[in-house]
């Protein structure tokens, strides 16, 4: 039985509330620290909210994939969050190779013809061969599951927020300090590097998608979710610099010429929103669980932010009340990373 503690939690994102969720489900005093007005912004406000860990697996090491089925499980089956009706990948013709080179790199999919990618997705209809389905994949609106998480974390006796709160104006102590600040961290976290994504979110009344459909481009990948009432978030590049909060007339172009090769007529959509943020990353694009001391960090999830969050969460309470280890993301001697 573990005596119950006082974890202070640095960050509202997706990784602080997550963090949050798992140590008050444990049974931990939980304080939830943002130095802004409302949770959610930065990387959580601006991401995607696609949920698929066999997708990801074309660039990203098994640990995404078998990870992501867990926190795919958390908002899906544990908040029920998530929609879980796969997700889809085409190309145009002259890039058919890259599906296949594509396929080989993935599991959990299945080949659709034309006509069975019409059957899914009647707006795809003649404008596509052949498709990549990904039946078990998901999404959600990270905005809606920020605010739902906030509700249920309001729900435990022992959790308490402060909102418009510097985590430097903070006197008193706590048992564990949960560091989930992403790319605030990089003075405590010198490794840590940005890599900036642009989004945009149109409006239509033209075209109805049930699940995320990312167009495979070699030059200007995109991927489209569904958002209800006619809206689409359209995202992301990735861009190595720090550059922060604004979007290029170049990124711009690139989305929009993109989603118009998925389909004309988003060519005549509204555009209702645009936005960028930094991705807090590591040199590897890998996620990292650091201890220094009574502080625990979470951080570089780079584009996987919901995907890998709450397994990230369920390990950093192991550390915590178990003082468990967990080498894939863990360092050796924190001691001769500083020193490096």
């Amino acid at each position: 039985m573990v005596s119950q503690k006082k974890i202070r939690i640095l960050g509202a994102g997706v990784a602080g509330l997550t963090a949050a969720y798992e140590f008050a489900a444990a049974g931990q005093t939980v304080e939830i620290v943002e130095r802004e007005a409302v949770p959610g912004h930065g990387c959580s406000y601006f991401a995607g909210g696609m949920l698929a860990p066999w997708c990801e697996a074309e660039s990203a090491p098994p640990l995404v994939i078998e990870w992501g089925l867990e926190g795919l499980a958390f908002w899906a089956e544990t908040l029920k969050l998530a929609t879980v009706n796969g997700s889809l990948l085409v190309a145009s013709a002259r890039d058919s190779a890259d599906l296949v080179r594509f396929s080989r790199r993935t599991s959990g999919h299945e080949w659709l013809d034309a006509n069975q990618l019409a059957m899914r997705e009647p707006h795809l209809g003649g404008r596509f061969d052949r498709a990549l389905f990904f039946p078990g994949e998901a999404h959600l609106d990270p905005r809606l599951a920020i605010e739902k998480l906030v509700a249920r974390l309001r729900e435990f006796e022992h959790v308490t927020f402060r909102f418009d709160t510097p985590a430097e104006v903070i006197a008193d102590e706590a048992d564990w300090t949960i560091d989930c600040r992403g790319f605030a961290a990089r003075d405590a976290l010198p490794d840590l590097r940005g890599v900036k994504g642009e989004m945009l979110v149109v409006k239509t009344d033209e075209i109805v998608f049930q699940r995320p459909v990312q167009l495979l481009h070699p030059r200007h990948p995109v991927y489209v979710v569904p958002r209800g009432d006619g809206r689409f978030m359209v995202g992301a590049t990735a861009v190595e610099n720090e550059e922060r909060p604004r979007i290029t007339a170049r990124s711009m172009l690139e989305l929009l010429s993109a989603v118009y090769a998925l389909h004309p007529a988003f060519g005549e959509a509204e555009i209702v929103e645009t936005g960028a943020d930094l991705r807090p990353t590591f040199p590897d694009n890998m996620p990292r669980i650091r201890r220094e001391g009574r502080t625990i960090y979470i951080n570089g999830l780079y584009r996987h932010g919901f995907l890998l969050a709450p397994a990230l969460a369920r390990r950093a309470v192991a550390v915590a009340l178990r003082d468990e280890t967990f080498p894939e993301v863990m360092d050796a001697n924190p001691r001769q990373r500083q020193r490096a």
